[in-house]
């Protein structure tokens, strides 16, 4: 089921799931309205709510393993005006805007938007989150203390790279949100620690090596 692909038709939009993307953050099941509802088969029926709904609920979706398709010629998704990352506490970090991942393939349209990137080390979808920081006794609160030099985020497409056995490298204008909301850290450049050892968090500080960290 991890790994299915579904799509629920609809008459004016289509509502894609990519199961290898969900961690299940409830932000589609718990949304007001008859979109999703769980146990009902289909529990996605794009029909029984405006169009303007299926919009807004899939993309609340932090993940990007929503996706829709609409079929009434309005406006596809677009980015987010700002490029930013969210240090989720003891979690991944969310990452909304005009984004270009490595790793990423054409059947993962939505995280050209929004994704969830691992930041404990032990994901089996390695760059993307897929909940394993939950079993592998993952702890760091999302506190961020560097400033960096400033930007506001916005313009342009955030580059996500892996660096090999290493960090999460950034590339591009961005701002970086503590667990908390506050914006911490502006600047348009960034390697953010995907193994799980670093003393400085999300920053890396190197503690790949000596954690033999293999990606």
């Amino acid at each position: 089921m991890a790994d299915e692909e579904v799509t629920y038709g609809g008459k004016e939009a289509d509502v894609r799931w990519n199961g290898k993307l969900c961690i299940h953050i409830g932000e589609c099941g718990r949304a007001a309205g008859d979109l999703f509802v769980g146990g009902r088969k289909p529990w996605c029926q794009p029909d029984l709510v405006q169009i303007r709904q299926v919009v807004d609920v899939v993309e609340r979706c932090p993940t990007g393993a929503l996706t829709y398709e609409r079929k009434d010629g309005g406006t596809a998704e677009q980015p987010a005006e700002e490029n930013t990352v969210v240090v989720q506490n003891r979690g991944p970090l969310y990452v909304r805007g005009n984004l270009d991942i490595e790793g990423a393939t054409d059947a993962m349209p939505g995280v050209r938007f929004r994704a969830a990137l691992c930041r404990c080390g032990e994901s089996k979808n390695k760059p993307f989150c897929d909940n394993a920081h939950e079993t592998a006794g993952f702890s760091d609160y999302g506190a961020v203390g560097q400033t960096g030099e400033g930007c506001d985020g916005k313009g342009g497409t955030l580059v996500v790279k892996a660096a090999e056995d290493g960090p999460l490298l950034l590339q591009g204008k961005f701002r970086l949100l503590a667990s908390s909301g506050r914006v911490a850290f502006e600047g348009q450049k960034a390697a953010l620690c995907r193994c799980g050892h670093s003393k400085n968090k999300p920053f890396c500080d190197g503690a790949h090596k000596a954690a033999g960290f293999r990606s």
